[in-house]
């Protein structure tokens, strides 16, 4: 009995000693469930971060690219406004280009100097017979419409007007002096040459042109109402002749 006792109190105490109460394994598990919810939390965020910082940068290029278009849509409106402010000038430049083609035309080729001038010459566009004076003025004119040297053209046009005082086509230099000096905002000069035009060349076709001038100089200086006056003049004064239509649209815009 005694021994059998002996032998149960080792059989326990190699039990207890083979198989020792986990504790330790317990710890580590317990850390490593730890360590590995450490890392997600870390991970999230830092995925987290990254999306936010992408949205940050998707916003902050399309506010560059708004920016942008508005900077755009402002430019073009400004274009805008100025090609509408200059349609007129154009539409009127090109009615002298094609006048001075109708001069050309009519005129032919350049006469000598001792032919006289002949029966064909309208009397809207009339021509020199002096080869000289013709080839000053086309100089001038070649000056503007082909090389666009405006400054060498003013001072060609005043060299002809000095050379040639009564030349023919002194109220169409004096137009095209003042067409070129308002291009550069010299509106006393542009003044003086339509005013010129309109005192000096009565029966010049010019003179309703550089009436409709004279109105646009006074609207620029805001004196309405010599605006008023000028296309008032040419309206009623002239009411065949082309810058009719632009003196009438000015007064319906102006009462």
């Amino acid at each position: 009995m005694k021994k059998s006792l002996i032998v149960l109190v080792s059989l326990l105490s190699a039990a207890a000693v083979a198989n020792p109460a986990p504790v330790s394994d317990i710890s580590r598990s317990r850390g490593a469930v730890s360590t590995a919810a450490a890392g997600s939390i870390e991970q999230r965020l830092e995925a987290l971060e990254r999306v936010v910082e992408a949205r940050a940068n998707a916003q902050l290029r399309m506010q560059q690219q708004l920016e942008q278009l508005l900077d755009e849509v402002s430019e073009l409106r400004g274009q805008t406004e100025l090609h509408s402010h200059q349609l007129e000038e154009i539409v009127q430049r090109q009615r002298d280009i094609y006048q001075e083609i109708e001069r050309r035309m009519a005129a032919g080729p350049a006469p000598v100097a001792t032919q006289v001038q002949t029966s064909i010459e309208p009397a809207t566009t009339p021509f020199s017979t002096d080869v000289s004076e013709n080839d000053a003025y086309d100089r001038a004119v070649q000056m503007v419409l082909r090389d666009r040297r405006y400054d060498a053209a003013i001072a060609e046009f005043e060299r002809f007007l000095q050379q040639y005082p009564n030349s023919v086509y002194a109220a169409n230099a004096n137009y095209w002096l003042g067409e070129l000096v308002l291009r550069d905002n010299e509106l006393s000069k542009a003044k003086t040459y339509f005013q010129r035009v309109v005192q000096n060349f009565a029966d010049s076709s010019k003179v309703p042109d550089a009436l409709f001038k004279l109105g646009q100089i006074a609207e620029r200086e805001n004196n309405v109402n010599a605006a008023k006056g000028f296309y008032r003049q040419v309206v009623q004064q002239h009411p065949n002749a082309p810058a009719v239509r632009l003196a009438q649209g000015r007064l319906d815009s102006l009462n």
